[in-house]
């Protein structure tokens, strides 16, 4: 599997984030599987699942420090990296 995600620490929390799509974001359900899926690439880590809207603006779903304290920076200070799991 290929994804796109990034690996952050801030203020001594280390987090991960995984882009989906933005549908996913609307159910819980498969916002817990999405992070069922990517707990093995991101062990013992917060996973915050990230989507983007048809004009770029990111929305953000997990912890609700990580996810306001990234939605407070540009998206493009993210050290976004693809990643490949099996």
């Amino acid at each position: 599997m290929k994804f796109e995600g990034a690996v952050l620490k801030e203020q001594g929390v280390t987090f991960a984030i995984v882009v989906v799509k933005s549908h996913v974001l609307n159910s819980t359900n498969q916002c817990d599987e999405a992070r069922a899926a990517f707990r093995g690439a991101f062990p013992g880590v917060p996973i915050i699942l990230m989507a983007q809207d048809s004009r770029g603006t990111a929305t953000y779903q997990g912890r609700k420090d990580i996810v306001n304290f990234l939605s407070k920076i540009h998206i493009s200070r993210i050290p976004w990296k693809q990643y490949n799991y099996n």
